[in-house]
């Protein structure tokens, strides 16, 4: 009876919470707020029914994170994570390493507690949490490859932050500490939990290829997002990483298994799922913050949270130097986005009770997780905007639209003439209806075409899209062959390598590497030199690239008080000048100035035009005897 009674009480609570979370759903679209941040809010005004709630580290770390790593490492792109993952593993293994060391250093410094209690507190608050801040990049049209750094950065970094912690949590209460077996100890547990993932991750994909049932294909990966937290924490080696890897490798490779319909299904569960987790673990911060214990320790939140900040700008600072053409702009993205959140609270209270300053570490975490949450999380749209990081134009927009409704359109058209031709729909009918949707489909074709040539920014990100997706078709059949023996296991090795080559290029020329290995050269007879201001660089680069033009980059100053420019050398092919001048003016906001004359200058032995002063690009050609790429 006494067991009846407390489920009963504990669905009264779960039902509570998601009619709450329900409401600040609803209230959170209607007013442009972050969902998350608006769940804390509600949670902190309903703190006197807290005695009601009460929440372990097990409920978040075994029940409640799982799905939302999972969730967000399933619908990771291989070829987009590979692009950065050098960044993303420096940020997510020496970042960690760094923050433990600096916030430790820190408080140790500024409040007097014990270094021993200060590394505990750095390894579990380097662990980076941007549900908020993501499910806003996605709003807004924040450019997709910072929302992979992001969020790669924030799934790796929490596996190395709950290994770190273990560590720095044995040592403090044993107190011995040994670098070479914490250094063996950190490698099996992190690499351990690495490989669990990819062998539950390749066995869960080879099951779904073999079963066409989509309830039973979700279950498969529900029982992998559990089954690889729970094994990995079972055997000693961390469940957070084997999860992330194990959804990192069956979304990549399950997919090709599942049936259009299974896809749906599997998506949509995730989704929810991890809008299920988000509701209660954001609502359950704002429940169980201790009001009175932060008001008797807030000298040390203060010195936790300037800690915490500082030391996240040294690690983003630092080593965003050795990404590949990380914008200064998203740096700072980077830096402020560094929310924290469910793994940070988990990981202090699992600390054991007995443990000397428990009650100030945890009122420390709560206080920086609610900083994080609310003033960078509240404050994350202003600066994105400040940062003008948002691709999603109106034109986009409208774009969009007229793009849905021509796919529509079409799709409707060629269910319509299936059902004439299987004699379903009689062929008078269908030749009444065709005229329609063909006059309709040449009408938005046409739209279409207008919005492209009118915004070349469109035209180039849909581009790269059906250069990514025509490369993954191009790996998948080359995987095909190789399966069925037509190719030998050299020629697949060397194929995929120039394919996966191809994949990871950030300014590419989209026509050549849908023919990867061709090897045809152009004869170059001209060149052509562009100064172009640093706002325009970045879609003129994208948009030469993509129009299969070469280009090399050379950092210049020039104009009044010596303006920061780039000046753009380009490869003529026999004819094409002025399609590059086109694509040039289509791609730049301001104007662009075409001077046919020689120039002399440090890099280039010819005489110098007259100066011509321009805002957005000016353009020189000459002629060359030889032209030779290295």
């Amino acid at each position: 009876m006494d067991i009846g009674h407390t489920i009963l009480e504990a669905e009264r609570i779960v039902l509570l919470l998601l009619l709450i979370a329900l409401v600040v759903s609803i209230v959170a679209k209607r007013f442009r707020m972050p969902y998350t941040v608006g769940l804390v809010l509600i949670g902190l005004a309903l703190t006197p029914f807290q005695a009601k709630v009460e929440i372990s580290p097990e409920l978040i770390l075994g029940l409640l994170v799982p799905p939302l790593l999972f969730e967000a490492a399933f619908h990771i792109r291989i070829d987009d994570l590979r692009r950065d993952l050098w960044l993303i593993m420096l940020l997510a293994i020496p970042g960690v390493i760094v923050t433990t060391l600096l916030v430790a250093g820190a408080i140790h410094w500024g409040t007097g507690i014990a270094l021993s209690t200060t590394l505990i507190f750095g390894a579990l608050i380097a662990a980076t949490d941007p549900v908020a801040v993501v499910a806003l990049f996605k709003q807004l049209g924040v450019p997709k490859r910072l929302q992979i750094l992001l969020e790669g950065e924030s799934l790796f970094n929490d596996g190395t932050a709950i290994v770190m912690f273990g560590l720095m949590l044995e040592i403090a209460i044993s107190g011995n500490f040994s670098l070479t077996q914490s250094l063996i100890d950190f490698v099996t547990v992190a690499g351990g939990g690495v490989l669990v993932g990819l062998v539950l991750g390749l066995l869960a994909s080879q099951i779904i290829g073999r079963i066409d049932d989509a309830l039973v294909e979700t279950t498969i990966t529900t029982t992998l997002a559990f089954g690889a937290y729970l094994i990995g924490e079972e055997i000693g080696v961390s469940g957070v990483l084997a999860v992330v890897v194990a959804g990192i490798v069956n979304g990549n490779i399950g997919p090709r298994g599942m049936s259009p319909t299974t896809r749906i299904v599997v998506n949509n569960f995730w989704e929810y799922a991890a809008f299920l987790a988000n509701s209660l673990i954001f609502l359950l911060i704002g429940l169980t913050t201790d009001f009175q214990s932060l008001l008797d320790n807030w000298q040390a939140i203060g010195v936790a949270i300037i800690a915490t900040l500082g030391a996240r700008a040294v690690g983003i600072y630092g080593f965003s130097h050795f990404g590949k053409d990380i914008p200064t702009k998203w740096k700072h993205i980077l830096y402020w986005g560094g929310l924290r959140g469910a793994i940070v609270l988990a990981l202090a209270l699992s600390i054991p009770t007995s443990f000397v300053d428990r009650e100030r570490l945890l009122a420390m975490a709560f206080g920086v997780v609610l900083f994080t949450l609310l003033v960078q999380g509240f404050s994350m749209d202003a600066l994105v905007n400040r940062m003008q990081l948002i691709n999603r134009t109106k034109i986009q927009e409208r774009y969009e639209r007229r793009h849905a409704r021509f796919v529509a359109n079409r799709a409707a058209a060629d269910h319509l003439e299936k059902m004439s031709k299987q004699g379903l729909l009689s062929a008078h009918i269908w030749q009444q209806m065709q005229p329609i949707f063909t006059k309709r489909e040449i009408i938005l074709i046409e739209a279409l075409k207008e919005i492209l040539a009118a915004n070349p920014a469109v035209e180039i990100e849909e581009l790269d899209a059906a250069r990514r997706e025509a490369l993954r078709v191009q790996r998948a059949s080359l995987g095909g062959l190789f399966r069925d023996g037509v190719i030998s296991e050299e020629t697949y090795g060397d194929l995929i390598r120039e394919v996966d080559e191809a994949l990871t290029e950030q300014h590419v020329n989209w026509s050549q590497l849908l023919q990867v290995g061709t090897g045809k050269k152009v004869e170059i007879k001209k060149m052509m030199a562009v100064i172009i201001q640093d706002e325009d660089l970045q879609n003129a680069l994208r948009a030469l690239s993509n129009a299969g033009f070469g280009v090399d980059q050379l950092p210049s100053t020039g104009g009044f008080l010596s303006q920061r420019n780039v000046t753009l050398l380009i490869a003529i092919p026999e004819g094409r000048e002025e399609d590059i001048v086109r694509v040039l003016k289509r791609s730049c906001n301001k104007r662009v100035e075409h001077v046919r004359a020689p120039l002399e200058g440090a890099f280039l032995p010819i005489s110098r035009p007259v100066p011509v002063d321009v805002g957005g690009a000016t353009i020189f050609t000459f002629d060359v005897e030889a032209y030779h790429e290295f």
